[in-house]
């Protein structure tokens, strides 16, 4: 391959300003910075880049000293995925449990002290909300990310998420168009299909986007995907279909009318990398309507880049790919850069809204009793044992990022004492030993069981049944999607398992709050 390196010319320019790449480190390398000199506008951050607030600060601050007008971009949902606060759980409880409130003042409140931490960061685009209508419990890559499985819901409130986040100067990026919410399969790791036709595309997946689009919305992110209701051969994020023909046209002509800034979603991810490969599939990509290759959650250095640049120059040059296309699509690039900048100049000082992340996730939970109703449930009052049934996490959630609530019931009640199991451990343990062996550890302490979409694993809900059963005092805390029947002398649905989540919970097992109570 013919590299071309230190290129300045206006397609080379134009090739570096459409890609949104990702890096290794918590200081910005000589060829990122090199690279931003010579054209490219966007940096993509993820947990890997963040150490704190003052490390991201100053990191943004090396971006800028370089290139005033560069589109930094994080993947912060809160809630599940966090990017700021990976290492510890969220500050803010995710879209489901703001949906389960159903209050689109405080959604609008959570995204604008969210955004308002984003800024002080010099963080200025925001890869959310997530606007999918969780249609399919089984799905295994949305679920607590989405505000819930009805599309009216899910749109008022991805109105309000889009409004709060960009009122603090924040860009939104609402994703995954035309919509990841039907499907039984995650698109990090294959092509996901979903087979509704035009009309329930119409009447659930899009109403969330349309929206969005009316509430501002800077960008849209496409989602790998393939629906053949719209295109039967090419995902979403490569089909002219679906980002030229329903996402960009008019609506008099049955599209969404959207202007805004086009990103895919991670072009390394299996769904596209495994069918077309990165380079072919960046050029289709644009091609077909997308203005910014999100690529760096894997694939973080400047080999990456550099074909990738080459790869969009190479298809204008072979006249695969319209010149005029390349140069809108940098330009849209740059315009949502000079708005981020006037955003950042012109927004005035968001005041700090420091307790409404937990003030939410007290109002999401929902708390029953198990088969007796919970009548003579007291709260626990001594060091209880803790066990995490753990599912292995999604590439979007990470396994780095702590959950559960070990940590949180330790400071309410110290010498708290905690294990976990997942699927493997269980399978190598046999049938009925991980119940025995959770009842010999916690010997007459009170269980607290925390699980997540249980009912997606059967392996889980053995394990909970048995253990309910040898003790029916047990406290059952659901921190996914709350699908099965509530077990357990009391049993809380958190609707997410952010840091907050779990506080809110221990605060009602423990009788340290009222449950319902949100100051």
């Amino acid at each position: 391959m013919t590299m071309l390196t230190g290129a300045t010319d206006t397609l080379t320019r134009n090739a570096l300003a459409v890609l949104q790449p990702g890096f290794t480190g918590t200081t910005a390398p000589g060829w990122l910075l090199r690279r931003l000199d010579e054209g490219l506008v966007s940096v993509g951050l993820f947990g890997r880049n963040i150490a704190s607030p003052e490390q991201l600060a100053a990191l943004t601050g090396e971006l800028r000293r370089v290139r005033s007008e560069v589109l930094v971009a994080v993947d912060e949902e809160g809630g599940d995925v966090t990017r700021l606060e990976a290492r510890t759980g969220s500050s803010f409880p995710g879209n489901l449990a703001l949906g389960a409130v159903d209050d689109t003042a405080l959604t609008r409140a959570v995204a604008r002290e969210l955004g308002r931490r984003l800024a002080e960061c010099g963080v200025n685009l925001n890869w959310a909300p997530s606007a999918d209508v969780n249609s399919n419990p089984d799905n295994p890559v949305i679920g607590v990310r989405a505000f819930g499985a009805a599309p009216d819901l899910v749109a008022r409130h991805t109105a309000a998420w889009v409004t709060g986040l960009q009122s603090a100067g924040v860009a939104a990026c609402t994703k995954h168009f035309p919509g990841h919410g039907d499907t039984a399969v995650d698109s990090h790791h294959a092509l996901p299909r979903i087979d509704a036709d035009l009309t329930t595309l119409h009447a659930r997946e899009l109403v969330p986007f349309r929206a969005a689009i009316a509430a501002g919305s800077k960008c849209v992110m496409s989602a790998h995907i393939l629906l053949p209701a719209l295109d039967p051969v090419l995902p979403g994020t490569l089909s002219p279909a679906a980002l030229t023909g329903l996402l960009r046209a008019p609506a008099s002509e049955g599209g969404l009318g959207f202007e805004g800034l086009i990103v895919t979603d991670g072009m390394e991810m299996r769904a596209i990398a495994a069918t077309h490969g990165i380079e072919r599939g960046s050029v289709l990509a644009v091609a077909a309507g997308a203005d910014a290759i999100c690529v760096g959650g894997g694939l973080a250095d400047e080999d990456t880049v550099l074909r990738l640049r080459d790869a969009l120059v190479r298809a204008v040059t072979e006249g695969e790919l319209a010149e005029e296309r390349l140069a809108d699509a940098a330009d849209r690039v740059r315009s949502l850069a000079r708005w981020t900048a006037r955003a950042a100049a012109g927004t005035r000082a968001v005041p700090p809204d420091p307790g409404v992340g937990l003030a939410a996730a007290r109002r999401a939970l929902r708390i029953t009793g198990g088969a007796d109703g919970g009548a003579d449930w007291v709260p626990v009052t001594e060091p209880p044992y803790v066990v995490s049934l753990t599912p292995v996490a999604n590439i979007a959630v990470g396994d780095e990022t702590p959950w559960g609530l070990a940590g949180e019931l330790t400071e309410l009640l110290p010498g708290t004492a905690a294990g976990s199991w997942d699927r493997d451990r269980a399978a190598a343990a046999g049938t009925d030993a991980p119940a025995a062996q959770v009842l010999a550890a916690a010997a007459d302490r009170r269980i607290v069981a925390v699980v997540r979409d249980v009912h997606r694993h059967p392996w889980m809900a053995d394990v909970l049944r048995a253990l309910v059963t040898a003790r029916p005092e047990t406290v059952v805390v659901e921190m996914g999607l709350p699908q099965a029947s509530p077990s357990g002398a009391l049993h809380i649905a958190t609707h997410g398992a952010a840091r907050v989540c779990g506080r809110a919970a221990a605060e009602v097992i423990t009788g340290r709050r009222a449950a319902g109570a949100d100051g």
